[in-house]
């Protein structure tokens, strides 16, 4: 155990980073669950590491691939339609066995599967501080835009229908800041790891918290409780980060049987 270790300064950036996902993700996640595609994320996540390993065959740059990965599910969602969870699940599948396949004949791609199932925070440099700076500043700028008709259109499905509009282009802007958040953040803190802070706090905010505005605030405050105490507790105790961040949540997934006022 060597608790002093949690304040090197070798450990700033990999932390910054994290903390980068702690915000984004559940800020996403909440919009996520309001559509009741909370199973996105995790289908993007795995269509993203499946980008990685494969593109581990053609370059060292993986983060393309990842990205383009996900860019491709997220035209595939546009593609066919909101189809709730189902082509998320497709997605899952898909992902799942294509990066299993691909790393199980490659060394390299093996050991790429093997740090997007445990998360390589620790290994994290400024190349993905940059990129999860240039995202936060896009969905800084776009989401306001994107919130309200996000809103409209779930509690006034017929809204733009009846306004000529068949295929608002701001699903199809949110399905991509989702999709690129989720590419970095699978090769950042893992598949599973990135699926938790999108899932568990709005799932535990949704049940307790009043308001709009209220549920965004309390899940990002608790994504970022929880990332803290993991990130901390991974170093002190020498675990992989992700599990025991998924592990977190999971403990603070009990806040939802508190008594709702």
């Amino acid at each position: 155990m060597n608790v002093s270790a949690v304040f090197d300064p070798l450990f700033l950036v990999p932390f910054v980073n994290g903390l980068l996902l702690a915000v984004l993700l559940p800020a996403l996640g909440v919009y996520v669950r309001l559509r009741d595609e909370w199973l996105a994320s995790l289908g993007v996540a795995q269509a993203a590491a499946a980008g990685v390993v494969i593109g581990s065959l053609v370059s060292r740059d993986v983060t393309v691939t990842a990205l383009g990965a996900a860019a491709l599910a997220a035209a595939s969602k546009a593609a066919f339609g909101r189809g709730g969870n189902d082509l998320y699940a497709v997605m899952i599948l898909f992902g799942w066995t294509a990066a299993l396949l691909v790393a199980a004949n490659s060394a390299h791609g093996d050991d790429l599967a093997r740090a997007l199932v445990q998360g390589q925070l620790y290994f994290t440099d400024h190349p993905h501080l940059h990129g999860l700076i240039a995202i936060g500043l896009v969905i800084g700028v776009l989401l306001p835009w994107v919130s309200s008709r996000l809103l409209l259109g779930q509690f006034f499905p017929d809204h733009f229908r009846a306004n000529g509009i068949a295929r608002p282009h701001h699903d199809f802007v949110f399905d991509v800041l989702l999709a690129v958040t989720l590419a970095l953040a699978a090769t950042t803190i893992g598949v599973m790891a990135a699926f938790a802070l999108v899932f568990v706090p709005p799932w535990v905010t949704f049940r307790l918290a009043h308001g709009w505005h209220r549920t965004i605030v309390w899940s990002i405050g608790l994504a970022v409780a929880a990332y803290a105490l993991s990130f901390a507790g991974a170093i002190v105790f020498d675990q992989p980060y992700g599990p025991v961040l998924v592990a977190v949540l999971i403990v603070a997934g009990a806040l939802r049987l508190l008594p709702y006022r």
